[in-house]
């Protein structure tokens, strides 16, 4: 029987008050697996394609979209065409609410699309949503 390895989430959002806020509501609904936050699409594409890290265990990748140095769906549009990581579910969540743009990241491949709710207690409540999501889902290892 395969040993089981815990999921890293790998989470590229620029918004570090968004990112604390994805952090405790996640926590808060049990999940606690290794969360890597990373402001910049760069800084998260040098990390999940060092061999280290794309070739040595399940992955799952919460996106933002609206990153300062290149979009999100530029991040989702990599990771989908590589072979080792496009196995690894991706979480869409962000402020953007467009139809086209929601319909662009489920044809890449996204797994799940979530839109930010604005107002604090909505988002929370959302994120703690998302953990709950998290803590059920079982992720397929890279072969």
């Amino acid at each position: 029987m395969a040993q089981h390895q815990s999921v890293t989430i790998v989470m590229v959002e620029d918004d570090d008050g968004h990112a604390r806020l994805i952090e405790k509501n996640i926590r808060r609904a049990g999940v606690c697996n290794e969360i890597r936050h990373f402001t910049s699409g760069t800084e998260a594409l040098d990390h999940l394609f060092d061999p280290k890290v794309r070739d040595n265990g399940p992955l799952l990748v919460l996106l933002d979209l609206n990153l300062p140095d290149m979009s999100g769906v530029d991040i989702l549009t990599k990771l989908k065409a590589d072979e080792r990581l496009r196995l690894a579910p991706v979480v869409v969540l962000t402020t953007t609410d467009d139809q086209r743009e929601i319909q662009r990241c489920y044809d890449l491949g996204a797994n799940v699309y979530i839109t930010k709710p604005v107002e604090y207690e909505t988002f929370s409540q959302a994120i703690r949503q998302l953990g709950l999501f998290l803590s059920v889902i079982k992720i397929p290892e890279a072969s």
